[in-house]
């Protein structure tokens, strides 16, 4: 049998690479990274070790024209794509919207809300009926992040709407578009946020005392991907630990 194609993008680390070694066994994998070309071939070569065919595919999604790029790479090497997992991201150095400066904002809302729309946008293009989106927000998106991250709290908001938007579209098509929204979870992106402690800080605020993992966001992601999610659409998926 034909293996299904995956692209998940942002897939160097976290959430992104934990997803792709869990779909391993099961599809083929097109990774998607910006500079952290060693956490890609590391998620390459596992994923390999599981049974996937892998290609790696390199871009900055800070720059709305290179989404072009990307799927001109994804192209040449997969003749069909059978699901998308929206997951690259970023965040900044905690501040007050006070502080916010325009070239934070746009980088923020190009990588994190226009890439994301214009990648499932060329996704859909190559899906047939059976094919599934996931995008994957955040629980910022309920908090709003005062003090921290508003602007990505805003980007994440936007994306579930996308996402609702999305489904309502393609639903007729057989394509499936959902979101995860993960909570407080043990990834390095609280590092490149200036705030590597800042898991240990909140996990007391989670009702079930501890932070998350990316393989359990990984888990909830291939089941919405999955056959077994075939009548579920437009729905936002907490992975939060009930915060």
């Amino acid at each position: 049998m034909t293996r299904p194609t995956l692209l998940i993008t942002g897939a160097s680390s976290g959430i992104g690479a934990a997803t792709a070694r869990r779909a391993a066994p099961d599809w083929d994998l097109a990774l998607h990274y910006n500079a952290n070309l060693t956490g890609a071939e590391e998620t390459a070569k596992a994923a390999r070790a599981a049974g996937a065919r892998v290609t790696l595919i390199s871009t900055d999604l800070s720059d709305p024209a290179n989404v072009a790029a990307l799927f001109a790479a994804f192209d040449r090497d997969h003749a069909a794509l059978d699901g998308l997992v929206n997951n690259a991201g970023v965040v900044d150095i905690a501040a007050r919207v006070t502080d916010f400066t325009p070239e934070r904002v746009a980088r923020m809302v190009a990588i994190n809300l226009t890439a994301p729309m214009l990648v499932a946008g060329q996704a859909a293009r190559r899906m047939t009926r059976g094919s599934a989106i996931v995008n994957v927000s955040s629980a910022a998106a309920r908090f709003g992040s005062p003090g921290q991250y508003v602007d990505y709290a805003a980007t994440k908001g936007g994306l579930e709407v996308f996402s609702k938007g999305l489904a309502q579209e393609l639903a007729a098509d057989g394509i499936r578009v959902n979101a995860v929204r993960p909570g407080i979870i043990e990834t390095p992106i609280h590092a490149k946020g200036g705030q590597p402690d800042r898991v240990n800080r909140l996990a007391p605020m989670v009702p079930m005392g501890r932070a998350g993992t990316a393989d359990e966001v990984a888990r909830a992601i291939l089941w919405l991907l999955s056959d077994q999610a075939s009548y579920v659409t437009d729905t936002v998926m907490d992975v939060s630990g009930g915060r």
